[in-house]
């Protein structure tokens, strides 16, 4: 049983959050869309931001903005703090030993790359093998691509079940001595699934294969302890967590994070330049070339305070009801199928009609103020492995309610309805 199941909680919605109060913090969502009031159902591709995020980044800006490490005056020390304080809020939050094992990138998707060229090009040879799943978002497929090619490394591929689970036999036969890396995802974008992160991780460790986690999907929803999952590297990003586009985080272990040679050069990364070489800072800062986006982490910390305010299982609990409610009202509806129904999911709902397009689907829930996801959501293979295009998917967070879920359901009909279904 996973986290996510380990934590349900029972007592009544109402006790747990206050999803009224918190819908007040999100002035986004006060408004109407085609007419309608807006139900925002795209979370797994960004949440809102709540004023608390919104307030922190903009005082920052009126207050004390200067760049970091490079200067003596007040607001340089000021900022300096902050982006630092921030670093050790995020430390805290995923329970890594070290705030130096915290890198801030622009997202999930550098965080990922920069593993695959720092760490991992320098101690691939042609015919290591990498394991990945057939879930994987484009951002855990693309740069192991790009490292087969310029390293001769081989890429193998976990086949996922009809429900949309890893084939757990399937996963276990890819290790060998070979393997030297596994990349995967903490739950799936585009089926909810939750992996068994920690049996994925301890088959990896008999082989003393190093282990990537993508957990942009799962920080929003569940708690994460990186020194418990004794994962290598885990990677997230700062728009999926209700704070600002273009920061996220790259968790490393110590040890690795040391010995890896940065991949971008620029200010602020160095200890001493000549013409003839440059000496590397020290991690993180080696990893963080140039001026960093320092409003975006002090809002992903002002986020973080967010969410562990309302804590994680109660929010975890509020989006399970929902899922499962939106669950059961879908699967009644003809000519609807459900992709991905794994027994453990995260709170994402994807679904195709027969003879509907996706984009046809999410056109006609605008038409009526529902914002949904519709498209292959950046993971190909897996469309191709259920025999699809693309899906339309709804996706729950912390400020949605059960009378969205039933907008949603009524725009499921609305579909079958335009299209003569």
């Amino acid at each position: 049983m996973t986290a996510f199941a380990e934590a349900m909680v029972t007592e009544p919605l109402d006790t747990i959050l206050d999803v009224a109060a918190i819908r007040r913090d999100f002035p986004i969502l006060h408004q109407r869309v085609r007419g309608g009031p807006l139900a925002y159902l795209d979370n797994g591709a960004t949440t809102q931001k709540p004023i608390q995020v919104i307030d922190t980044v903009s005082s920052y800006y009126s207050r004390d903005n200067a760049n970091v490490r490079r200067g003596v005056h007040e607001l340089s020390q000021r900022a300096t703090d902050a982006y630092e304080g921030a670093r050790e809020t995020v430390r805290e939050f995923i329970n890594a030993a070290d705030a130096r094992e915290i890198v801030f990138v622009r997202g999930t998707t550098e965080a990922i790359n920069l593993v695959a060229q720092s760490f991992a090009r320098p101690r691939l040879k042609p015919g290591d093998e990498i394991i990945i799943t057939e879930m994987e978002h484009h951002s855990n497929i693309v740069p192991w691509q790009m490292l087969a090619q310029q390293t001769g490394a081989v890429i193998r591929v976990a086949t996922v079940t009809d429900s949309g689970e890893v084939d757990s036999g399937v996963f276990e036969s890819l290790f060998n001595d070979r393997t030297r890396l596994l990349a995967v995802t903490h739950v799936s974008n585009a089926l909810g699934t939750v992996n068994p992160i920690r049996e994925m991780i301890r088959t990896a460790r008999r082989y003393d294969a190093t282990v990537v986690i993508d957990g942009a999907q799962a920080v929003a929803h569940d708690t994460v302890d990186v020194r418990e999952l004794d994962c290598d590297f885990y990677a997230f990003s700062g728009h999926k967590l209700y704070g600002p586009t273009g920061i996220g985080v790259l968790y490393g272990k110590m040890e690795h994070l040391a010995s890896m040679e940065p991949y971008q050069g620029g200010g602020e990364m160095v200890l001493m330049v000549t013409f003839e070489k440059a000496t590397y800072a020290k991690p993180p800062a080696r990893f963080e070339a140039g001026t960093p986006n320092i409003a975006g982490a002090i809002g992903l910390a002002a986020a973080i305070d967010y969410v562990k305010g309302h804590g994680l299982a109660a929010i975890r609990a509020h989006e399970k009801e929902l899922l499962d409610y939106a669950q059961r009202c879908a699967a009644a509806i003809d000519g609807l199928r459900i992709i991905g129904t794994a027994a453990e999911k995260g709170a994402i709902l994807s679904f195709v009609f027969d003879q509907v397009h996706a984009h046809d689907v999410g056109t006609i829930m605008d038409s009526e103020g529902i914002a949904i996801r519709a498209g292959h959501l950046c993971a190909m293979p897996v469309m191709k492995r259920f025999g699809i295009a693309a899906t339309a998917r709804a996706s729950f967070g912390i400020y949605n309610t059960r009378e969205e879920v039933d907008r949603l359901i009524g725009g499921m009909h609305k579909v079958l309805e335009v299209m003569g279904r």
